[in-house]
């Protein structure tokens, strides 16, 4: 079963891999939409202005858009090391052992605006691109991404832990979602932000800790627990992380 996850605004600077090779990710079928993306981007780092207002960056965040000038020439890295921020920090990949970085390479992707879905060792650049851009020459992401993606991720079994910007760019409606709730001494449960990111991370953490691979609802539930997690079903489908 393949975890999604959500992409970080912040990333990994620099790498030692070779630059780009769109045939190096996995799903191949995503391919022309990536070079439609990265052509885009590339075009629009010439207008710094631009880029600065259509991105949603200040002055200060320039060299963002020198990134994404160079996305054709920078190093890469695998996406799981590319990502930072609180999820990442969570997940700690540094720490994982050799089979267990394995695992995560295998079990994880990220959802990406620039490349659809990335898998944990797909080797790819640092860029700067949410999913609610709006590119120039693109339009809105969505109307790239749904026509792709949902197919491609249709005979896949996933647990989404996506963000609603990156939930839009294609619907996955057999997926497992999970929702980080707080729960009073009354039983009541309220959807947590603040600390969203960093209990997906911990739960990421503990699916790849497992030998044991995801198969249901309740392998996950057990995964979770065996993580010091709590999981509990409210559905088929849908289960809520309690924090």
């Amino acid at each position: 079963m393949l975890v999604l996850l959500p992409p970080s605004e912040t990333k990994a600077i620099g790498g030692a891999g070779a630059p780009l090779d769109l045939d190096l990710l996995t799903r191949p079928e995503l391919n022309p939409v990536r070079a439609k993306l990265v052509d885009a981007l590339v075009d629009l780092a010439a207008d710094v202005p631009a880029s600065l207002a259509v991105l949603g960056l200040s002055e200060r965040q320039e060299a963002e858009v020198a990134r994404n000038a160079e996305l054709r020439t920078a190093p890469t890295m695998p996406a799981l090391e590319r990502y930072t921020g609180v999820l990442y920090d969570n997940l700690d990949l540094k720490t994982l052992t050799k089979a267990e970085r394995s695992r995560a390479a295998g079990r994880l992707a990220v959802a990406s605006a620039l490349f659809g879905i990335v898998h944990g060792g797909d080797p790819i650049p640092a860029y700067r691109l949410s999913g609610g851009s709006v590119l120039p020459a693109t339009g809105p992401l969505g109307s790239l991404w749904r026509p792709v993606l949902t197919p491609a991720l249709a005979d896949t079994p996933v647990i989404d832990l996506r963000s609603a910007p990156y939930s839009s760019l294609a619907k996955v409606p057999h997926a497992i979602t999970v929702r980080v709730v707080t729960e009073d001494p009354r039983g009541r449960r309220q959807a947590v932000s603040h600390f969203n990111k960093a209990h997906k991370g911990l739960l990421a953490r503990a699916i790849v800790r497992s030998r044991a691979e995801v198969g249901s609802v309740r392998s996950l539930v057990k995964i979770a627990a065996a993580g010091g997690l709590r999981l509990e079903p409210t559905g088929e489908r849908a289960l809520d992380l309690i924090v």
